[in-house]
C-alpha cells in the first residue's frame, strides 16, 4: 500500500527518482528549455516554482534551501542574479510552460518541452476592452444598414399603396359610369 506517499514513482526506486528530478531542474535552469516525458515534467515543475519563489525572497535561507534542492552553488547563484534583474518580478506563478510534442517513436511515450516563461504578464483588462470597442461599431453599422433597408422598405410599400390606389381607382370608375348610365335609362323609361 502507498498511503503518505506523496508523487509519481517514475519508474525506478525513491534515490534514483530524487537524483533525476534534480538532474532535470538543473538541465531547465542550464538550458531554460528541456524536452522529457510528459510525467517527469509534471513532476518537477512545483520543484522550479519553488526555488524561483526562494530567489523572489532573496535571504540567505532561501538561498541555502536552493542550494540542498539544486545541488549547485553556481547554478543557485545565477537563478538568484536572474530574480534581482527582474526576470520574474511581475508573475505570481507559473514559471514554466509545457508544451506536448507527440509521442515518442521507441516507446510511444508523450514528449514534452518544459522552457521557463520570460514574459511579462499580459493584462487581461486590456484584452476585454479592445473587443468591445470593436464590436460597439459593427453594431451601429448595422443599425444604419437596417435603417436604410427600412427607408427603402417604406419607399417601396407607398410605391405600392399608390399603385393599388390607382387600379382600385380605375376599376371602380367604369363601375360607377356603368351604374350612372343604368340610372338614367330608368328614369328615362
Amino acid at each position: 500500500m502507498r498511503h503518505y506517499k506523496k508523487g509519481r514513482k517514475l519508474g525506478t526506486d525513491a534515490a534514483h527518482t530524487k537524483a533525476m528530478k534534480k538532474s532535470l531542474v538543473q538541465a531547465l535552469f542550464l538550458n531554460d528549455r528541456i524536452k522529457t516525458i510528459e510525467s517527469r515534467a509534471k513532476e518537477i515543475r512545483p520543484d522550479v516554482d519553488r526555488i524561483i519563489t526562494w530567489a523572489k525572497r532573496g535571504d540567505l535561507h532561501s538561498r541555502r534551501l536552493a542550494i540542498a534542492k539544486l545541488g549547485d552553488k553556481e547554478l543557485v547563484r545565477e537563478v538568484f542574479a536572474k530574480v534581482e534583474q527582474g526576470m520574474w518580478a511581475d508573475r505570481q506563478g507559473g514559471y514554466t510552460r509545457i508544451m506536448k510534442l507527440g509521442p515518442r517513436k521507441g516507446d510511444n511515450a508523450p514528449m514534452v518541452i518544459m522552457e521557463l516563461v520570460t514574459e511579462p504578464v499580459a493584462k487581461k483588462a486590456e484584452k476585454a476592452e479592445a473587443p468591445a470597442k470593436k464590436a460597439a461599431p459593427k453594431k451601429v453599422e448595422k443599425t444604419e444598414e437596417e435603417k436604410v433597408e427600412e427607408a427603402a422598405e417604406e419607399k417601396v410599400e407607398e410605391v405600392e399603396a399608390a399603385d393599388e390606389a390607382k387600379a382600385e381607382e380605375a376599376a371602380e370608375a367604369p363601375a360607377e359610369e356603368a351604374k350612372e348610365e343604368a340610372a338614367e335609362e330608368k328614369k328615362a323609361e
